[in-house]
């Protein structure tokens, strides 16, 4: 008789649980009160309770922990020299989707080699996050795959869910469950209507199949999140005008969702090219000064060095802080557009007082 199961599985590996993952890398103290302080902050954002501005800020993904070690130590000066006005997270993406094919992360392939050493890949994510905790630096990242939160989410202060996940079902109960702020962005071809939609499924009780902390199989049962918000990230054609934002607000408060918009500067809205991230800043941080309330951060890509490069096998042959996925611009950018905001906001800000 011809085998019916597992006709095309080459293997299994058995993983370390979330539980033995987290008795090696445990959270200490410092980095527990720190999220649930980071998380407070961002909460507090989106009940419009703390008006500063959501900043979040870092590579596109990481590939060099000592780079990202590097930018972190640097974002988290400048926190704390624009603290009056904005509220800084890292961002600290460790899985990728692809359209088709491509290296899916760090914690996929850690070792850029194809070889797939996902738990060393869990173990060196956990690992920086705990170190840019205890820096005393929010962290945003994307969940991808449903079974990856256990193993990190201790450690996350904001979320995303990509514009390719957007519309699972999956990611839409995952996000049901998640300790912290999650943000949907639209859809890659500019429908917002995935992202009000997962907002509401996101917000309502669910139940679904997930794993526990020892890594068994069960049925998990959820809240609901009342803290998530949308980003708007472009499509066809960008949308971060003042319409479209407009647009954007009135489609929740017909939903009677919070009017609770975040602004990413990369992917569509600047054609995924370094430079128009700049203007997209200043464009959207001129409509918060003109007193929209609706936009309640912005999201840039941003290492320490400009641009992308292409990634041919050869780590060594690797440029120091430069993005292998999508491009970046460069930490003196980052450095100068968030300085020039804090000035504005800081002098409307007096000026009101």
């Amino acid at each position: 008789m011809h085998a019916t199961d597992d006709i095309r599985i080459q293997g299994y590996q058995a993983m370390k649980t979330p539980q033995e993952l987290k008795q090696e890398l445990p959270l200490s103290d410092t980095a527990q009160e720190w999220v649930q302080k980071s998380r407070k902050k961002i909460q507090d954002i989106l009940d419009k309770k703390d008006r500063r501005l959501l900043i979040i800020s870092g590579p596109c993904s990481i590939h060099d922990e000592e780079a990202a070690l590097d930018y972190a130590q640097r974002l988290v000066q400048l926190a704390r020299q624009v603290d009056q006005t904005m509220v800084l997270a890292m961002r600290v993406y460790f899985e990728k989707p692809r359209t088709t094919v491509g290296w899916k992360g760090l914690i996929n392939d850690p070792g850029l080699d194809d070889s797939c050493d996902i738990q060393t890949g869990l173990y060196r994510a956990r690992k920086l996050l705990l170190q840019i905790n205890e820096m005393g630096l929010p962290v945003a990242t994307e969940m991808l795959d449903p079974i990856t939160p256990q193993y990190v989410a201790d450690l996350v202060s904001w979320s995303a869910i990509g514009a390719r996940t957007t519309e699972s079902q999956t990611h839409r109960q995952m996000a049901s469950g998640l300790s912290m702020p999650v943000g949907f962005k639209n859809s890659t071809d500019g429908n917002l209507a995935t992202a009000v939609n997962a907002m509401q499924a996101a917000r309502a009780a669910q139940t679904f199949l997930g794993i526990d902390q020892e890594g068994r199989t069960c049925v998990v049962r959820t809240s609901g999140n009342p803290y998530g918000h949308v980003v708007l990230r472009g499509g066809d054609k960008p949308n971060y005008d003042p319409i479209s934002i407009e647009e954007t607000r009135l489609n929740l408060i017909k939903k009677g969702l919070p009017e609770a918009v975040i602004v990413d500067c990369s992917h569509a809205n600047c054609h995924k090219k370094h430079q128009g991230q700049g203007n997209v800043f200043k464009n959207v941080l001129e409509q918060v000064l003109q007193g929209n309330e609706a936009v309640l951060g912005l999201m840039l890509e941003s290492n320490i060095n400009e641009g992308n490069q292409k990634f041919t096998g050869d780590v060594s042959a690797l440029k120091y802080g430069v993005s292998i996925t999508d491009e970046c611009i460069s930490w003196e950018s980052t450095e100068e557009l968030l300085t020039m905001a804090h000035n504005r906001l800081r002098q409307v800000k007096l000026q009101a007082a």
